[in-house]
């Protein structure tokens, strides 16, 4: 089999080994039973001092993929679920990839190449936010950044079709745009599905309800008003004592003036005076907050000096 080891990689030499392996004995390049090459042969060809080379095979023999004898050498395993620790699970993931992905014709030539090709890319180190409506765009870019604690850039449709528009960059959209978006996106391009609120439990009903005082709800986003409008009139609220205010629009803050409570998204909520009685509403979910905070821990490599932006 053919073997390379990039040796000013980040990823170790002994770890690229490991990887190969795994993917050869996972594709059957290397059936069970066949005879890796020996440490020598192998550290001479790859210029690898051979510890580096022994290392890697007892993390194959650990993990299951390989049974080293004592004087004969290392041979491939069979997969029958016996590797020794919590890789399995991802390691078994890929050996039913690889089986799947040969019997829909693929050679291990062409598998090989793409995913070759997957792992040369750069790591995102962002999430990129897709949405055509830049009102809710810039909302959703500061719940992202807040509830993920990484840079967060924002865009419309315009530029979704293109490959390097992605580029170190993973794409988020909220989950009513799968629809439309799932077809302009580029086949190579996986998308994560945001979640919203449902019917934004967190309105606060009585006080919509009461006549007690002037509840004003102001935001950037035209829709903001309307749905909290809307879920204030169907909830029997009296609409006469409730003050919706643009904040696209001069002078929007002394309107605010005589307000028992304020109601704002996430970006116009920062605008306003610490001193207001305020009810933030956030659009996206808990659920999807928290998992976009794992994943950013999980999968993005911070980038540095990189300012986050709204686009």
């Amino acid at each position: 089999m053919r073997l390379w080891v990039a040796k000013h990689s980040e990823v170790s030499a002994r770890e690229q080994l490991v990887t190969q392996f795994v993917f050869a004995i996972a594709s059957q390049e290397l059936k069970p039973g066949d005879k890796l090459p020996s440490t020598r042969e192998l550290a001479r060809r790859l210029g690898l001092h051979p510890n580096t080379v022994s290392a890697a095979f007892r993390e194959l023999a650990r993990r299951g993929w390989v049974e080293q004898r004592h004087g004969s050498g290392v041979y491939a395993r069979a997969l029958d679920g016996g590797a020794a620790d919590g890789r399995a699970d991802l390691d078994h993931l890929l050996a039913s990839f690889l089986e799947q992905a040969r019997r829909s014709g693929h050679s291990i030539t062409a598998i090989r190449s793409r995913l070759a090709a997957w792992l040369a890319a750069e790591p995102p180190d962002r999430f990129l936010l897709l949405e055509p409506d830049p009102e809710l765009r810039q909302i959703l870019v500061h719940e992202i950044e807040q509830a993920a604690g990484c840079p967060v850039r924002g865009m419309g449709f315009e530029a979704c079709r293109l490959p390097e528009t992605y580029r170190r960059a993973t794409p988020v959209a909220l989950y009513a745009r799968a629809g439309e978006l799932a077809k302009q996106l580029p086949p190579s391009v996986a998308c994560l599905w945001l979640r919203a609120r449902a019917v934004w439990g967190e309105v606060p009903l009585d006080l919509l309800r009461s006549a007690d005082g002037l509840v004003t709800v102001v935001s950037g986003w035209p829709d903001f008003l309307r749905l909290t409008r809307a879920i204030c009139a169907a909830a029997g609220g009296d609409l006469l004592a409730c003050n919706f205010q643009d904040a696209r629009e001069p002078g929007w803050e002394a309107r605010l003036a005589g307000s028992s409570l304020i109601i704002a998204d996430a970006v116009t909520a920062r605008r306003l005076p610490a001193a207001v009685n305020l009810r933030e509403l956030n659009i996206l979910s808990d659920e999807t907050r928290h998992e976009l905070r794992a994943y950013a821990e999980r999968f993005l490599v911070p980038a540095a000096d990189e300012a986050p932006s709204d686009g």
